[in-house]
């Protein structure tokens, strides 16, 4: 009993001991916030890539006879490498003429039956002057922290899909 009173008496090491408590929560909370400020971080360099190449073939920069698949995955890949891993292994492009922006509209996210990917022929056929475009891109986010991949992942391989789209009508170029 006596030693029992003498070790409740004690506080020599009880800040180690809260410090140990409460270390593990605080990290995680740290690379939480840590992981989805680096993804949207991630997420608007995406945006503002799709926003400057639909700008150049809108106005006629960039030409639909220069463009193919791997020019123009390149100038995307170029101004993502800012954030992501060189060669951009996750980037996925499309560009294409359509007849209306509601057609525009309801391409979206070309996902398969099971959710489990995107899955679509993309393909780079840009219409020629005054003609209705859009540009989508989707990149397959890596999540680094495995506790995040739960609530974060939406792709296999705990990979979450970023996207970004742009619909416009070519200037008479």
């Amino acid at each position: 009993m006596r030693l029992l009173s003498r070790f409740v008496r004690d506080r020599s090491g009880s800040t180690a001991i809260e410090f140990s408590v409460l270390a593990i929560p605080f990290a995680l909370l740290l690379f939480a916030i840590l992981e989805s400020c680096i993804s949207f971080a991630a997420q608007q360099v995406l945006a503002n890539a799709t926003d400057d190449i639909a700008r150049q073939v809108r106005t006629g920069q960039l030409k639909a006879a220069d463009l193919n698949g791997t020019k123009l995955r390149d100038m995307i890949c170029e101004r993502l490498e800012v954030v992501v891993t060189s060669g951009c292994p996750g980037l996925a492009v499309d560009l294409r003429a359509v007849d209306t922006f509601q057609e525009a509209a309801a391409l979206g996210i070309p996902w398969n039956a099971t959710k489990t990917d995107i899955v679509e022929d993309f393909k780079v056929d840009p219409g020629p002057t005054l003609s209705k475009n859009v540009l989508r891109v989707f990149y397959r986010w890596p999540i680094i922290t495995n506790f995040m991949a739960k609530s974060m992942a939406n792709l296999p391989n705990n990979k979450t899909l970023h996207f970004s789209m742009a619909a416009w009508q070519n200037e008479p170029f």
